[in-house]
């Protein structure tokens, strides 16, 4: 008697969480939406600065240093690959920073995704971001010297 009430409950259990579709058509973004090659468009900071000093201030370090770039690739088979430059930002004199661009970092891996973030396993680099329609964004949320955001938009 008590393993068939023990059935009945996992019966029940079950039939509800099939009845309980997401139905409501909110979400927007589906596993189908998010693979693709991602390009690095803004490394965001928290202040505007003029790196390149041509008299114009960003806080899009993208704007100012031309040496940054980035790739993601997010794949059907559930692997991600990454390469992103590598680069210091310092603080000097009179509110100025300084970029320094070396080398790169690579990274592979698998992912998974609820439509509204997404993790990447595999390597510290990425750990888990946020997806916005055809962007998708690291949070840092540094003052300068340090980076607030990262955004990668999606190649058409």
């Amino acid at each position: 008697m008590k393993n068939l009430k023990s059935i009945f409950l996992f019966v029940v259990s079950l039939l509800v969480f099939i009845a309980c579709s997401d139905d409501d058509g909110g979400s927007t973004t589906t596993e189908v939406d998010i693979y693709g090659t991602y390009d690095l468009q803004e490394v965001n900071v928290s202040t505007a600065v003029d790196v390149d000093g041509d008299g114009s201030s960003s806080t899009n370090l993208m704007d100012e240093a031309d040496c940054i770039s980035g790739t993601l690739i997010i794949r059907e088979n559930m692997t991600w690959q990454f390469e992103q430059t590598n680069f210091t930002v310092t603080s000097i004199t009179n509110n100025q920073v300084y970029v320094d661009c070396s080398g790169s970092s690579l990274g592979t891996g698998a992912w998974a995704s609820d439509g509204v973030q997404i993790a990447f396993q595999g390597s510290s680099l990425l750990g888990t971001l946020q997806i916005s329609t055809n962007r998708i964004i690291k949070v840092e949320g540094e003052d300068l010297p340090g980076v607030q955001s990262y955004v990668y938009v999606k190649r058409q």
